[in-house]
C-alpha cells in the first residue's frame, strides 16, 4: 500500500461512497448494481473503453450467473444473442463420449463472448445509468483502508495531476495484475497457488464452429479444446509447455494438432481458418484469503485466479460482484453490515469449490499426456465411471454448472 502525499497543486479531492478499480466484468457489474440502488460510485480503469471493449477473454456463462444478470436488468442483449449449449463431447482414444449435462440437471451453458457482456456492462453503467467511469487513468494508488476514511489517487491522463478520491469503501476488481491485490498486508493475507506445470496455446480462429458443442480432446500429444465464441469465430486450446513461444506454432502446425488430438471415429475434420490470436497460457491458480483488509474489498481475479479448465473465472467474478454489490447496498442504504461482514468466507468457499473442480477436471484433460501410466490410467478412470455412473455423471454436471451457488 502506498501513502503518497498530494502535490500542492492537485485538483481538489472528490468523493464517492464506493470507488470500483477496475472495469472487468467484476466492476461493471458491480457499479451498476450500485448505481440501479443510487449509491453513488466511480469506476477507474487503466485501458482504453475501446481496449476493453474488445479484449479477446473467456464466453462461456453458467445458467446461475445469467439469471443474477437477468434480476439486475443486465442481460438482454445476452439472453437474445447467446448460444445455448446443453452437452459437451470428450474425445478419447479414437472414441467420441458425449455428455449430455442438460438432460441430467435441465439447464445450460450460454456462450456469450466476455467482450460483448462488457460492451453492454459498460453501456448500461456509463450511457444508460450515468455512471462515473474514467479510463486511462495511471499510477493509482490507495490510501488509509485500514481507517474509516479511505481514499484512492491516480494520475489524470489529460492534466497529468494526480486526482484523489475519498470514499467509504474501494472494490478491487482490478484482475490479476492489478494494484489492489498489492495493498493487502502480508502478514494478514495468505495466497495459496497451485502451477498445473503446464501450458496452453490459446488460439482464436476465423472459421465457424466444427461441432454442435465444446470439444475435450485427451491424447498422447497433450490436451486440445474447441469452444464456440461467435458464428465465425472459434476458440481452441493447444496443451503445450509453459512459457512456449507462440511463435513456435505456425498455422501448419497448429492446424495439423487440432485434427490430431480432436479427431474420433466419425467424426468430420475440423473446418480450419486464419489464426487471429496465438498466445501461451501457463495454467495456475491461487486464491487469496481474507478477501477484504480494512475499507478494500477484493472480487474476481483480484481475489482467486482459476485457470480456464473449466471456464469458471468470469462466473466467479460474477459471484463476487453480486454478493459484494448487494452487502454494500445494505451497509450504506441501510445500515445492515451483515452481508460485507460475510463477503469474504462465502466467496472463498466459493473459489474453492470451483478450484477443487478445475484440478480434478485437469487430471482428465492431461493425464493421458503426463507421461506417467498411473496417471494415464486414472484418466481412463475417470472418463468410464462418468459415463458409466449416473451419480457420478450428476456430480460432474453440478461441478460443470456451478449449480451448488445461491446467486
Amino acid at each position: 500500500m502506498t501513502f503518497a502525499t498530494p502535490r500542492p497543486n492537485s485538483p481538489a479531492p472528490q468523493r464517492f461512497p464506493v470507488v470500483i478499480v477496475g472495469a472487468g466484468p467484476a466492476g461493471l457489474t458491480l457499479g451498476n448494481i450500485l448505481r440501479a440502488a443510487s449509491v453513488g460510485c466511480v469506476v477507474l480503469e487503466t485501458e482504453t473503453r475501446e481496449f476493453i471493449e474488445r479484449r479477446p477473454r473467456a464466453g462461456v456463462i453458467e445458467e446461475w450467473a445469467v439469471r443474477g444478470l437477468e434480476r439486475r436488468g443486465l442481460a438482454a442483449n445476452l439472453l437474445e444473442r447467446a448460444q445455448l449449449h446443453t452437452e459437451c463431447e470428450f474425445r478419447f482414444a479414437g472414441e467420441r463420449f458425449r455428455f449430455s449435462y442438460g438432460e441430467l440437471t435441465g439447464q445450460h451453458h450460454f456462450v456469450y463472448p466476455q467482450p460483448l457482456l462488457v460492451t453492454d456492462l459498460v453501456r448500461e453503467y456509463a450511457d444508460v445509468r450515468g455512471g462515473a467511469i474514467r479510463f486511462g487513468v495511471r499510477d493509482v494508488e490507495l490510501h488509509d483502508l485500514d481507517s474509516d476514511r479511505p481514499s484512492v489517487s491516480y494520475l489524470c491522463p489529460e492534466t497529468g495531476q494526480r486526482q484523489s478520491l475519498h470514499c467509504d469503501f474501494v472494490a478491487g476488481c482490478d484482475g490479476a495484475r492489478g494494484v489492489t491485490r498489492t495493498a493487502l498486508p502480508p502478514d494478514r493475507t495468505r495466497i495459496a497457488r497451485h502451477d498445473y506445470g503446464i501450458g496452453w496455446l490459446a488460439l482464436l480462429a476465423e472459421a465457424p464452429q466444427s461441432a454442435d458443442c465444446v470439444l475435450f480432446g485427451m491424447h498422447l500429444n497433450g490436451f486440445a479444446g474447441h469452444m464456440a465464441r461467435s458464428p465465425e469465430v472459434t476458440r481452441y486450446y493447444l496443451e503445450c509447455p509453459p512459457g512456449d513461444d507462440p511463435e513456435n506454432w505456425s498455422h501448419d502446425r497448429v492446424w495439423s494438432e487440432l485434427q490430431a488430438r480432436l479427431g474420433a471415429a466419425g467424426a468430420p475434420p475440423l473446418t480450419e481458418g486464419r489464426l487471429i490470436e496465438k498466445r501461451v497460457l501457463d495454467m495456475h491458480n491461487y486464491v487469496v484469503e481474507p478477501m477484504v483488509f480494512g475499507r478494500l474489498f477484493l472480487a474476481g481475479d483480484a481475489a482467486h485466479l482459476t485457470a480456464p479448465i473449466a471456464a469458471k473465472g468470469m462466473n466467479l467474478a460474477l459471484h463476487d460482484a453480486f454478493l459484494l454489490g448487494d452487502a454494500l447496498v445494505a451497509h450504506l442504504s441501510k445500515g445492515d453490515a451483515s452481508g460485507l461482514d460475510g463477503y469474504s468466507a462465502t466467496c472463498v468457499s466459493r473459489a474453492w469449490d470451483y478450484a477443487e473442480f478445475s484440478q480434478w477436471l485437469s487430471e482428465v484433460y492431461h493425464g493421458t499426456s503426463s507421461g506417467d501410466p498411473y496417471r494415464a490410467g486414472t484418466t481412463r478412470a475417470r472418463l468410464h465411471r462418468l459415463f458409466d455412473s449416473r451419480l457420478a455423471a450428476a456430480a460432474f454436471a453440478e461441478g460443470y454448472l456451478g449449480l451448488n451457488t445461491g446467486s
